[in-house]
């Protein structure tokens, strides 16, 4: 089983997200919930249709991390990890 990462937006009135390794593999919905119900079907018929088309999976290439930023900068334990004092 691949996993992939999924990068969701909240927009003014619903969600969408997207999945950087598969180009064109996106989805919305009304909530987040819905959202991610529906990109998990939205990647399983998007690999589908590779490979019934005979194409290579795609592996999953994306890494996902999170930076803590203050509104003033970077918040201490950002500060401290990246060496700054």
């Amino acid at each position: 089983m691949k996993e992939y990462a999924v990068i969701y937006e909240q927009g003014e009135t619903n969600w969408g997200a997207m999945v950087p390794d598969l180009p064109g593999c996106v989805s919305i919905g009304d909530t987040f919930e819905e959202v991610q119900e529906n990109i998990k079907e939205a990647i399983k018929l998007y690999l589908e249709v590779l490979q019934e088309r005979g194409e290579t999976i795609p592996e999953p290439t994306t890494k996902v991390g999170l930076v803590g930023v203050a509104a003033g900068g970077f918040l201490p334990t950002t500060q401290k990890l990246l060496g700054f004092h």
